[in-house]
C-alpha cells in the first residue's frame, strides 16, 4: 500500500536534476560513503544513507550500517521528504497511520524510527534525502535535526561536485574525440593510431589473439578530383565512408589515413575468413558507381591485408606489411584484395 502524497511543485525540473546525477549512480563515490559512515557514528543509529528519489523509485547512492534494498518511491519514507521539501521525523513508525503497516515496519528489518533531511541539488530542487533509521522508537533533539540538515547540505555539495566532474570528463572526452576525428568522413584520423589502435593491438597480443588490418585505396579518385573538382571529390569520399561503415563490424575501427586511403583495424578476427569476408563486402560495395553531379562514375578499391603477430607485432611493422600488400593489389590490376600472413 503506497502513500497518498501529492508530487511536489516543479516535479519536472526536479526529475531533470535527478537524471543529471543518476548517470553516475553506479560510480564509486568514497566521499558519500565516508559521509554516511560519519552520520551513522555521530547519530549512533543502525543505518545512515543517501537516497535519491526519481519518478518511481528510491535509489541508494550510499548507505552505512544496516543494508536495505531499494524500493518503489511510494513505499519509501523519503518520498515524504521530497513532497514537503523539509525535514521529516517519525519517532515511532508503528504509531504512524501511513507507515505502521509497511513490510519494513511489521516484519524485518522492523524499523521503528526515521529522520530525513532534503538534499537540494539546486535551490528548490530536492533530489533525495540524507536519512537515519533506528530499530527502536526515538526522538531527535533540535540540535540533532540541525546536524542532520548539515549532513544533507554536505551530501548535496558532494553530488554537485560529482556531477561537475562527470560533466567535465564528458567534455574532455568529446574534445579528445573531436581532435581525433576526420570532419569529412566521421572516421578517426591518424591521431587515433597511437591513442586507440596501439592499445587495441597491445591488448590482443597480450592475450595471444590476432589483430588484423585492411588498407583501402580508391582507384581513380584523383581523376574525379581533376575532372569534377574537389567539392565533388569530397562528396564521393563522404559516400565512400558510408559504404565502408555499412560493411564493417561494430568492433572494427576505421582511420582515414589521408586523401582517399583508409585503414580498418580488426580486433581479434577469429579466422582469416573474417577479414576475407570484409574485403569481399567492400570490393562488392565499391563496384557500384558513384553519382557525381548526375553522372555515374567508378571508383573501385584496392585492398591490402595483414594480420599480427605474423606480419608484425607493432603498428609500424604491421602497416608496412599491409602497405606492401596494397601495392601488390594495385600492381596486379586493382579492384582486388591481396593479403599478407592470413
Amino acid at each position: 500500500m503506497g502513500q497518498a502524497i501529492s508530487r511536489p511543485e516543479r516535479e519536472t525540473e526536479r526529475l531533470v536534476a535527478v537524471r543529471s546525477i543518476m548517470s553516475f549512480k553506479n560510480a564509486e563515490m568514497p566521499e558519500l560513503e565516508v559521509l554516511s559512515q560519519l552520520g551513522q557514528g555521530v547519530f549512533d543509529v543502525p543505518r545512515a544513507a543517501v537516497h535519491i528519489v526519481d519518478e518511481d523509485w528510491l535509489h541508494i547512492a550510499e548507505q552505512a550500517g544496516m543494508q536495505l534494498s531499494e524500493c518503489p518511491r511510494d513505499l519509501s519514507i523519503c518520498n515524504r521528504v521530497i513532497a514537503r521539501q523539509d525535514v521529516v521525523v517519525i519517532s515511532d513508525l508503528t504509531q504512524h497511520p501511513d507507515f505502521r503497516f509497511m513490510s519494513y515496519v511489521k516484519g524485518g528489518p522492523e524499523l521503528r524510527s526515521y529522520a530525513g533531511a532534503p538534499i537540494e541539488l539546486e535551490p528548490g530542487l530536492v533530489v533525495g534525502a540524507f536519512c537515519l533509521v533506528d530499530t527502536v522508537p526515538r526522538k531527535f533533539s533540535h540540535g540533532e535535526i540541525d546536524n542532520l540538515k548539515h549532513f544533507a547540505l554536505l551530501a548535496a555539495a558532494l553530488l554537485r561536485l560529482q556531477k561537475a566532474n562527470f560533466t567535465m570528463s564528458l567534455a574532455e572526452r568529446e574534445l579528445r574525440d573531436a581532435a581525433m576525428t576526420d570532419p569529412l568522413t566521421g572516421f578517426y584520423n591518424r591521431k587515433a593510431l597511437e591513442a586507440i589502435v596501439d592499445s587495441q593491438l597491445g591488448a590482443a597480443l597480450r592475450e595471444n589473439e590476432a589483430f588484423g588490418v585492411l588498407y583501402l585505396d580508391l582507384d581513380g579518385f584523383k581523376a574525379i578530383n581533376d575532372t569534377f573538382g574537389h567539392p565533388a571529390g569530397d562528396r564521393v569520399l563522404t559516400a565512400a565512408a558510408a559504404r565502408i561503415r555499412n560493411a564493417i563490424r561494430a568492433e572494427d575501427t576505421v582511420v582515414r589515413m589521408g586523401g582517399d586511403e583508409f585503414a580498418i583495424f580488426i580486433p581479434r578476427p577469429s579466422t582469416s575468413e573474417v577479414m576475407n569476408g570484409l574485403a569481399d563486402r567492400l570490393l562488392a560495395a565499391f563496384r557500384e558507381p558513384f553519382d557525381v553531379d548526375g553522372q555515374a562514375v567508378g571508383a573501385r578499391l584496392s585492398i591490402g591485408g595483414a594480420i599480427a603477430p605474423q606480419a608484425g607485432s607493432d603498428r609500424a611493422t604491421l602497416l608496412r606489411s599491409v602497405d606492401e600488400a596494397l601495392y601488390q593489389a594495385k600492381k596486379s590490376g586493382r579492384d582486388r584484395f591481396v593479403s599478407r600472413a592470413l
